[in-house]
Order: C-alpha cells, then sequence, then structure tokens
C-alpha cells in the first residue's frame, strides 16, 4: 500500500494566494521527486471544539484559516528518498520558497495506509 505525509496548518486568510503559489511550486517539485499526488484544501467548515479540534491543533488566529493537506506516495522508502532531495533542492530554500504561514504551529506526520475503500 501508499504511504502518506499528512498536515494541518493555519494560514493567514490574507496570504491565500501567496499560500496558493507557494503550494503549487511544492507540489511540482513534490512530484518530481516521487509523490503520486499533492491535495491542499482550504477550510470552509471548520468548528471549534469544545475538547479537540483542527483550530485548536493549529492555535488558530481570527484573521487565520485552517489548511488540510496530504502528499500521497507510493511507498516510505520513496518517501524517504523523495523527502531528502526536497530538502537538498535549492527552490525549496526559504528564500527562494517563503512560507507564508507560522511553520512552527504546523501539525504532519507519515502514515501507514491499512484501508483504501
Amino acid at each position: 500500500m501508499s504511504y502518506v505525509d499528512g498536515c494541518v496548518i493555519a494560514v493567514p486568510t490574507a496570504n491565500r494566494s501567496k499560500f496558493e503559489q507557494h503550494a503549487k511550486t511544492t507540489a511540482a517539485i513534490f512530484k518530481e521527486n516521487g509523490a503520486l499526488s499533492i491535495v491542499e484544501c482550504w477550510g470552509e467548515d471548520v468548528p471549534d471544539g469544545k475538547v479537540t479540534s483542527f483550530p485548536q491543533a493549529v492555535k488558530l488566529k481570527p484573521d487565520e484559516t485552517v489548511v488540510f493537506a496530504w502528499i500521497v506516495w507510493p511507498d516510505k522508502a520513496t518517501r524517504e528518498a523523495g523527502m531528502q532531495k526536497m530538502m537538498a533542492d535549492p527552490r525549496m530554500q526559504s528564500d527562494a520558497n517563503p512560507m507564508p504561514f507560522d511553520g512552527q504551529r504546523m501539525i504532519f506526520g507519515g502514515f501507514d495506509i491499512f484501508l483504501q475503500a
């Protein structure tokens, strides 16, 4: 089965265009390095929770929107090699492709798919 990297990000709402450009640039680089697909979702119906929620998890501020995204890789080995290449790619350096959000509040992780229906 495939391997998935997922993340939840708080993006300043005013930076949506900058974020979309950043996402397009990084998606192309992910694909060059073995990713099968990249999905970026701009929050539309993301309620606050009482115990936990996406907004609470990223410490969402009133002028921000939650982004939910994932990358599908053929397998973990391809992901490991692809991520190593990504980090060395000059197009991924902060001066060439700055993150239009606070990366310290990004939640991310890698997951083995055990069911795909």
